[in-house]
């Protein structure tokens, strides 16, 4: 009994993420991830000049940092660094945020959303910014990698990535494959700001071409994606199902059409109640928060690869990310 509770104390696993994914979230919205991250050390003055705060209170922040490991000394002078692993509990911090703030609305109203989902969906609505940000943070290492890889082996002169976000993906794509040019297209307006600062910091700017329109409009003016060599779309197709199906099969039917020969339709998104050990909990969560409170249907691998076909595609591929739940499913003009 004695060595039970001595090894369940060595680390209290959910207890560490808890408290990482709160500090990181207070990162974020003090606005200094891109300091915590940066190769050149950093102190309580550059904390305070990026959130804007009183360098006393971002000395604070940095000493809770710096004890939870987050951040170590870089010198003598005081200056410090990004902890050696701070990009996996970045990672980590993502599917907690995703789950309870992302997702806030939801778990906050559940009595209402189950007396009449109709109305609560209309009243309670997420924050974009919060779930781009915590899809980024998951993503880093449970999706982008695959989908990313994909796409620089393309070496495609054009990409365009449909749900774009903060356009992570196309501006490290951008950066991998010299002379590319690339279009995201977002609905959230906050999202799709960042998007272009982020490339212009990123000295991409020219290059990517932000557009703030729904996916469903490229069904009746598909311009955005024309002369593309591969065209992505992460976790946004299902936002048309069921009740858009059309529309989804119209989207698909003109990115076969936009693409060049031999161009690539890469999408990933989430297959419904996964089976197995390591995905049942986290895609339950995902199938239930879809199906209850945002009123959508997840398609299984087979139902992807016959809408693909459908689409004028030829076969298909089906690849598991990380992610529990994702899908990379690739198909060929």
């Amino acid at each position: 009994m004695n060595d039970r509770n001595e090894s369940a104390t060595t680390r209290e696993t959910a207890a560490d993420m808890a408290a990482v994914a709160s500090l990181l979230e207070m990162a974020d919205r003090l606005g200094v991830l891109d300091v915590l991250q940066r190769e050149s050390p950093f102190g309580a003055k550059e904390i305070a000049e990026a959130a804007e705060v009183p360098q006393a209170g971002a000395a604070s922040y940095l000493h809770a940092l710096a004890a939870a490991g987050l951040v170590v000394r870089a010198d003598d002078a005081g200056a410090f660094r990004a902890a050696d692993d701070f990009a996996d509990r970045l990672y980590e911090s993502g599917y907690m945020s995703w789950v309870l703030n992302a997702n806030r609305p939801f778990i906050e109203h559940i009595a209402e959303f189950l007396r009449d989902p109709v109305r609560a969906g209309a009243q309670y609505v997420r924050d974009g910014r919060q779930v781009a940000v915590a899809s980024q943070w998951m993503g880093s290492q449970a999706f982008y990698p695959k989908a990313l890889s994909t796409i620089i082996e393309a070496r495609p002169s054009r990409v365009v990535d449909l749900g774009a976000g903060t356009a992570r993906l196309l501006i490290e794509t951008l950066l991998a494959v010299p002379g590319s040019t690339a279009v995201a297209l977002d609905l959230d307006g906050s999202a799709c700001r960042e998007a272009a600062t982020a490339a212009k910091l990123a000295g991409v700017g020219d290059r990517l071409t932000v557009v703030e329109r729904s996916i469903q409009s490229v069904a009746d003016d598909p311009s955005p994606l024309e002369g593309a060599d591969v065209i992505h779309a992460g976790f946004v197709f299902h936002d048309m199902l069921p009740d858009e199906e059309d529309v989804a099969d119209a989207v698909l039917s003109n990115c076969y059409d936009a693409l060049r020969p031999g161009g690539i339709m890469a999408i990933t998104d989430a297959v419904p109640f996964v089976p197995n050990e390591r995905e049942r909990r986290f895609s339950t969560i995902v199938t239930y928060y879809h199906q209850q409170f945002m009123r959508r249907r997840l398609l299984t691998a087979e139902e992807w690869q016959e809408k693909l076909v459908k689409a004028g595609f030829g076969g298909t591929t089906c690849i598991a990310h990380r992610f529990p739940t994702g899908r990379l499913f690739l198909a060929h003009k």
